[in-house]
């Protein structure tokens, strides 16, 4: 479970902070390197979920909810928007729902 949630964490880390470099060069004018950086970084994030030890479907599912976890934390430390009582209760909704997805026993229920 360890090395799930890690690869979770960094298809995150590149799936949000290579399309914040995109967002930067797009949104903010900011040098077409960055925009060049945030594609690599894309890139890796596609290749990333690839090492969970799941099918596609059960892997991109729970990924959603992780990425809004990491979406909120990302917005609070970096664009400074502090995730209110509805925010964490939406989140933590979404990650009981990963952990479901991802990691309840298999098998007839």
């Amino acid at each position: 479970m360890a090395k799930s949630l890690f690869y979770f964490l960094l298809a995150g880390i590149c799936e949000i902070g290579g399309g914040y470099l995109v967002w930067l060069w797009l949104r903010e004018g900011k040098s077409i390197k960055l925009a060049v950086l945030g594609w690599l970084i894309l890139m890796v994030y596609g290749v990333v979920p690839t090492l969970q030890p799941a099918n596609f479907g059960r892997v991109y599912a729970a990924y959603g909810g992780v990425f809004i976890l990491l979406s909120l934390l990302w917005g609070w430390q970096v664009d400074k928007i502090t995730p209110d009582a509805f925010d964490v209760i939406g989140c933590l909704i979404c990650l009981i729902g990963v952990g479901v997805i991802m990691y309840a026993p298999r098998g007839g229920i």
